[in-house]
């Protein structure tokens, strides 16, 4: 049987003070514009083959929705997405940036000859004004971490219930949020229990900080052990902001022996309006992606045999204080041949 830890009530304890841990009044709600003024992070995404060749492919190869068409770009950064669209025929491109980045974005704009076409705008989405009452389409590449970390979501649908059009499009329309169990044992004991003696120290007081914070990181298809479950479905086109917070339930069936010591999540993004549905996956049977997966380590080893089950439950929020950070609860149990669990742990991404 899996020995219990610490109760779920300390659990609960420790997550309530989380926010009194060294640095924790530094938040991503304090850095975001300006991490976004820096041009790596552009270049990671540009690099990002299968997010900027899916939004070209879905732009060019349906040019029939764009024609003379004004476009709104929520978070243009360097414009790229602005630029296919002016490219695919587009009547108008509004590019809002909130970081510097925009004045880059001016720039490139002009040098590639699209002033004409293209107007980009620096500032909040909330706070900008459009010389225009409404936009055809909304485009955005909004996607975080576990889909929902940074929420530029709600920024998106604040965009589309002020100004698209009642038949407008919202590119990506669908995005849906995925959960599976690895067998990880080598990276917790290197990333986890590494704090239970550290040169002979007992520094578990950060293994407790570790365990709380989702490592995003690629995860080998080989280490899966049981199915993938989708749990949450969102509809861009119609969902209300607070639809990004939820309950889901899951069950997880191992497909072989082996033992449990992570969730994983991951997202899949659809634009269905195209001519032939077109998306793509950040699962880890799909091909690498800047967005990776977000690893949730258990607190227990779970000793699964080839078709039990783990059932639970996964609550998502925005985080009251930072509302770009995300905390997620997550209830599980576990009654199999080889262990008995049951427990609840909570986790906050930032």
């Amino acid at each position: 049987m899996c020995e219990p830890g610490e109760s779920d009530k300390d659990i609960a304890r420790s997550f309530e003070l989380d926010d009194s841990v060294i640095g924790s009044d530094k938040t991503s709600a304090d850095y975001y514009f300006d991490s976004y003024s820096h041009f790596g992070i552009h270049e990671e995404m540009l690099k990002d083959v299968v997010r900027t060749k899916t939004y070209q492919n879905v732009i060019y190869k349906n040019k029939f929705l764009f024609k003379n068409k004004v476009v709104l770009d929520v978070g243009a950064g360097t414009g790229i997405l602005s630029l296919f669209c002016a490219k695919a025929g587009a009547k108008h491109v509004y590019a809002v940036e909130c970081s510097h980045m925009a004045d880059m974005a001016k720039e490139i704009v002009e040098v590639n000859g699209f002033s004409d076409v293209i107007t980009v705008m620096k500032g909040k989405v909330e706070e900008i004004v459009l010389p225009v009452a409404q936009v055809d389409i909304i485009i955005s590449e909004w996607m975080g971490y576990f889909l929902l970390f940074e929420n530029m979501l709600n920024t998106v649908l604040y965009a589309r219930d002020k100004w698209l059009v009642n038949d407008g499009i919202v590119l990506p329309d669908k995005a849906s949020l995925y959960l599976t169990a690895i067998e990880d044992a080598e990276y917790k004991e290197d990333k986890i229990e590494f704090w239970n003696s550290v040169y002979g120290f007992d520094m578990s007081c950060i293994k407790k900080q570790a365990m709380m914070e989702p490592l995003v990181d690629t995860v080998d298809q080989n280490q899966i052990v049981t199915n993938c479950q989708l749990l949450k479905t969102m509809d861009i086109s119609k969902m209300a902001p607070g639809d990004a917070s939820f309950t889901a339930p899951f069950k997880l069936v191992a497909s072989r022996d082996d033992y449990i010591h992570a969730l994983v999540a991951y997202f899949d993004v659809s634009f269905t309006k195209c001519h032939k549905l077109t998306g793509f996956s950040t699962g880890p049977r799909s091909r690498a992606t800047h967005w990776k997966q977000t690893v949730l380590y258990l607190e227990d080893v779970l000793t699964i045999c080839e078709g039990e089950t783990v059932v639970g439950s996964m609550t998502v929020a925005q985080n009251k204080k930072n509302p770009r950070d995300v905390d997620i609860m997550i209830k599980y149990s576990f009654n199999g041949q080889r262990c008995q669990v049951s427990r609840t742990q909570y986790y906050k991404m930032r």
